[in-house]
């Protein structure tokens, strides 16, 4: 009587869709309960599914080949495409300071692990296909993965008497192997190098002084009689024009305004400055000294607000062109975008999600709002035609044909590369068209965990058919070893170069290590294991150019080398 419910749950040969559906349920149900225990500080998270995906195909759990093509391209799709939102903003902004630094010793990795792929392959007389999904697997690059599988079938179409190994395998081997290796080497590091933590978090501080500081608020009072007389436009000018000045008032008065560039210093006055700590300060000490004067905090009449930027008439639009202070006398004193402060210029395009912190009366605010939007709830609601448009665009993107001398097929971006350039671009730039950049957090994060749990289901049920007679077939055990040498020595050799000659903070090169090995297993454990945030800036820094480069060196190993 329950024969219908053993054969749509036990495993079956030829799975139907209800059948295939039943078996990716099961990868990632259990593989995020099994991501979720601990081992000390050690967690797989999301990466566990595969495995999990591995041992079902083992029990043997399929899924339909069309379906399995389907879920594997659209989850990785999805993943690289939350990522490159999610970090865009931080990566392109990060070459003004320490990324390009970051970055270079990234991209010292990849060479290095590439050049000892490329030895083995010739020494060990294996196929390249093996080869590249051992150097995925031990470098836990998902994306490189799924652009070999892409390269691969692409290579079938044009020659289909040729046959190729599944990447696939050799990634499954070795996929632990990595996630430990960086752990092992994150400690040996710390133990070899006598690295303190505390000790390291002060350095990083200390360098951080003049760099990134934090948007404040400071009264002052003008007693410097060169000022008296001299218009806002003028004092600013003369300290570099990186303050805002939000609020004034005269001596002995209480009425609170908000003033124009054109307004004139009287002797006395009390300013309301906005900008950073170093550049007010500098300020104050030209124009006066610091102020108690309370009035000009407790005006009833002067409101702050954030407003939130939804509306196209405010979208790509600069603030001088809104002009909100003479349209609306509303002066704009803080712009918040992506999680990072920014002195409102004039020249300063606003992007859809922007927030503006204003300071005016209430019934200028609401008017203002018209045209600025302010509808939060927008913000919170999926937008999915900028998500899907931005997503079609990659695919497009990933999809033309790039003819190079001496490839046997032309070269495509393939669904790893070509969303994740978009995206960036998408993020870079605010959106184009009707695609915009934002999308909330908890939609980024499901999206991007969504992706990557579809991803690894279909690639461990598909790796997991016959994984251990491969596993002897292939010797494993072999497979392991060489994964150790390109797990192992860039590793090694990024500490080296890293620490003695470049001198990174050793919080910032753990990130780099982890983000040049795409890792955020080795990220999680870092953070808990160092006590410390910094790992995460600059794995974000390095991880779109090492992901980008990771696709196409997976796919240019296998066209030169088939």
């Amino acid at each position: 009587m329950l024969d219908w419910l053993k054969t749509l749950l036990l495993p079956t040969e030829n799975p139907n869709i209800a059948q295939s559906l039943i078996s990716l349920m099961f990868a990632v149900g259990f593989g995020i309960f099994v991501g979720r225990l601990k081992l000390k500080k050690i967690t797989f998270g999301i990466s566990a599914v595969m495995f999990t995906g591995l041992y079902l195909g083992y029990l043997g759990y399929r899924i339909e080949d069309s379906i399995l093509d389907f879920i594997r391209d659209f989850g990785l799709i999805l993943f690289v495409y939350a990522i490159g939102l999610q970090v865009g903003p931080s990566f392109f902004s990060s070459f003004k300071s320490e990324g390009l630094k970051f970055n270079f010793l990234a991209i010292f990795a990849i060479v290095f692990g590439c050049l000892i792929t490329f030895i083995l392959f010739k020494i060990t007389g294996l196929s390249i296909e093996n080869l590249v999904g051992i150097m995925s697997g031990s470098v836990t690059n998902t994306p490189g993965l799924g652009a070999a599988k892409n390269t691969i079938e692409e290579l079938k179409n044009t020659f289909p008497n040729r046959t190729f190994d599944d990447p696939a395998i050799g990634y499954a081997i070795t996929y632990p192997l990595g996630v430990f290796g960086i752990i092992i080497t994150i400690i040996l590091s710390k133990i070899l190098l006598k690295i303190n933590p505390e000790k390291e978090m002060r350095l990083f501080r200390m360098s951080k002084i003049n760099r990134e500081e934090p948007l404040i608020h400071k009264k002052m009072r003008v007693t410097n009689p060169e000022y008296f007389g001299k218009t806002l436009h003028q004092a600013v000018k003369d300290s570099g024009d990186h303050i805002v000045i939000s609020r004034m008032k005269h001596s002995g008065e209480t009425a609170v305004f908000s003033p124009v560039l054109s307004t004139h210093l009287r002797e006395r006055d009390v300013l309301m400055l906005v900008g950073k700590e170093s550049d007010i300060d500098d300020f104050i000490k030209k124009v006066g000294r610091p102020s108690t004067d309370a009035f000009i905090e407790s005006d009833s009449d002067m409101k702050t607000k954030n407003i939130f930027v939804t509306k196209s008439s405010a979208i790509r639009k600069k603030l001088l062109e809104l002009d909100l202070y003479n349209t609306y006398d509303l002066k704009v004193t803080r712009v918040f975008r992506a999680g990072k402060e920014m002195v409102p210029r004039p020249s300063l395009e606003l992007f859809y999600g922007d927030i503006l912190r204003v300071i005016g009366t209430r019934e200028a605010i609401q008017e203002a709002e018209k045209i600025i939007g302010n509808q939060e709830k927008k913000l919170i609601e999926p937008d999915f035609l900028s998500l899907f448009g931005g997503v079609f665009l990659g695919i497009v993107l990933g999809s033309i044909p790039i003819v190079v001398p001496n490839l046997p097929i032309p070269m495509k971006l393939g669904f790893a590369a070509g969303p994740l350039i978009v995206a960036l671009l998408v993020s870079r730039y605010g959106g184009i068209s009707f695609i915009h950049s934002y999308i909330n957090n908890g939609a980024i994060h499901f999206m991007k965990d969504f992706g990557i749990a579809l991803f690894f289901a279909a690639v461990g049920i598909r790796a997991g058919d016959g994984f251990y007679e491969n596993f002897i077939k292939y010797n494993g055990w072999m497979f392991m070893l060489y994964a150790s040498a390109i797990t192992l020595i860039p590793l090694i050799l990024m500490v080296v170069v890293g620490r003695f000659f470049m001198k990174m903070n050793f919080l910032q090169l753990v990130g780099v290590m982890s983000g040049s090995y795409t890792d955020p297993a080795a990220l999680s454990f870092s953070t808990n294991y160092l006590d410390s945030d910094i790992p995460i800036q600059s794995y974000a820094q390095v991880y779109p150019l090492v992901t980008i480069l990771r696709i196409f060196a997976a796919s240019l190993l296998i066209l030169l080398l088939t």
